[in-house]
């Protein structure tokens, strides 16, 4: 098999990543339009993860987030977000670096990335991330707020599927190992020549 000496793969990963960044500064900047609202996936343990030793113990390996209505202060970086969530009624403040997701789902959408981390750090991979316009070196920030109610993380080993109703939303927080909904979440191996 010939070697890909362009490296399409992390390439790839790469803009996936633009496009989580690109849909967070909006956020940011503006709010969620609509019935958007995301589960953020990422690495607990990747460097540049800064979250409470609280929760660094309850989710050693990987932690999922939901920014719907609990979030504030939602702060993008070229290379990281920032956000403020309850947990339990417990306000804690969490930075995830672009290079820990692990995975990335609206489900008002039915939209899903799953990114494979690890494969190379940033310094390593090929090109720059293209410039998102609306956040070239200035961090955007969401409206300032309280949450509405206490959040729980969703641990998962892999994006939730989607939750098919508010109610079964609530239900698939509460019960965060049974996920509801029928979602589909497709890897890039899936389309690479074997």
């Amino acid at each position: 098999m010939p070697t890909d000496h362009i490296r399409y793969d992390l390439l790839a990963q790469q803009a996936l990543r633009g496009v989580v960044h690109r849909v967070l500064t909006d956020a940011a900047k503006s709010g969620l339009p609509g019935d958007h609202h995301f589960y953020v996936s990422f690495i607990t343990g990747a460097p540049g993860v800064k979250i409470s030793q609280r929760l660094r113990e309850k989710y050693p390996e990987e932690m999922t987030i939901v920014l719907q209505h609990q979030f504030w202060d939602l702060i993008v970086n070229e290379d990281s977000f920032e956000v403020g969530l309850s947990f339990n009624g417990v306000p804690e403040r969490l930075t995830v670096p672009f290079d820990a997701l692990k995975g990335f789902f609206d489900p008002s959408v039915e939209f899903a990335l799953q990114f494979e981390v690890g494969a190379a750090p940033a310094s390593e991979r090929p090109g720059k991330a293209p410039p998102v316009p609306e956040a070239e070196g200035k961090p955007r920030r969401a409206p300032r707020g309280k949450p509405s109610k206490v959040l729980a993380p969703v641990p998962s080993p892999s994006v939730p599927a989607p939750p098919e109703s508010a109610e079964k939303r609530a239900e698939a927080v509460d019960k965060p190992n049974h996920p509801v909904g029928g979602g589909e979440v497709v890897r890039l191996d899936r389309f690479r020549k074997k």
